[in-house]
């Protein structure tokens, strides 16, 4: 009996704890796809989990920060929502390539879809020119669902710290690369992803054709091999026999 209530305890005690840690992991999150290296580009995800047991989550507002602006933000399609991208007028005007910007990035809403009790949905957006002189960005995130209720994932994070109740966002920044602090490498890139895609599809095309021609050779060479040390043990047997 005792050993019973002690089992059932012990089975309440771990029911709660993994309930508290998914309750506690579960907010709205940006991470970068690979790295986001300051005075680079970088693609981040806006991963929003669904809460609420009885309710859709049908809206998400991402805030982005005021202290270091982005000039360029565009979003990737997501099917089944709406993207509405709000620019801003910059009190102070921000170069980038050589060219003057006067407005940034904002906000950006996403509308229309659902995210059913259970689920979750990523929001992928290409952003840049990330800041030189910041560690990380933080990002105020709204999330509405479809019996009206309202959560604000608005508070920032503080080092040493317990987590807030309702964190907002924040991207990590890591190290600036080598090339010219990532703005030739977002470059060289943009030129890749606008290459011609017969082009792009023929060098893998070859290069898959190169490697599988490589691979046959090889194969048919051990195979060759193989067939080659049992033609001599086949000899060897042959002429044991004869001399036998």
């Amino acid at each position: 009996m005792n050993v019973s209530r002690i089992a059932l305890a012990g089975g309440v005690a771990a029911s709660t704890v993994l309930l508290l840690a998914g309750t506690a992991s579960a907010h709205v999150s940006v991470q970068p796809q690979g790295e986001a290296a300051k005075g680079g580009y970088a693609v981040i995800n806006f991963k929003v989990p669904n809460e609420r047991d009885n309710a859709s989550t049908t809206k998400l507002e991402v805030s982005f920060p005021t202290d270091h602006p982005l000039a360029s933000v565009m979003p990737q399609p997501v099917p089944g929502w709406d993207i509405e991208v709000t620019t801003s007028k910059l009190a102070k005007p921000l170069q980038m390539h050589g060219k003057t910007i006067n407005e940034a990035v904002s906000k950006v809403t996403w509308t229309g879809g659902k995210i059913e009790p259970g689920r979750f949905q990523q929001f992928p957006l290409s952003v840049g020119q990330l800041p030189e002189d910041a560690d990380q960005l933080v990002f105020k995130a709204v999330q509405t669902y479809s019996n009206k209720e309202v959560v604000r994932w608005i508070e920032e994070p503080k080092e040493g710290a317990d987590e807030p109740e309702t964190p907002a966002p924040v991207l990590k920044l890591t190290a600036p690369a080598d090339d010219a602090h990532g703005a030739a490498g977002a470059d060289a890139k943009s030129s890749d992803s606008s290459a011609d895609p017969a082009e792009k599809s023929g060098k893998t095309t070859a290069a898959s054709s190169s490697s599988s021609e490589d691979n046959t050779a090889r194969v048919l060479g051990i195979v060759g091999i193989v067939i080659g040390v049992a033609g001599v043990a086949f000899g060897v047997l042959a002429g044991r026999r004869r001399t036998a």
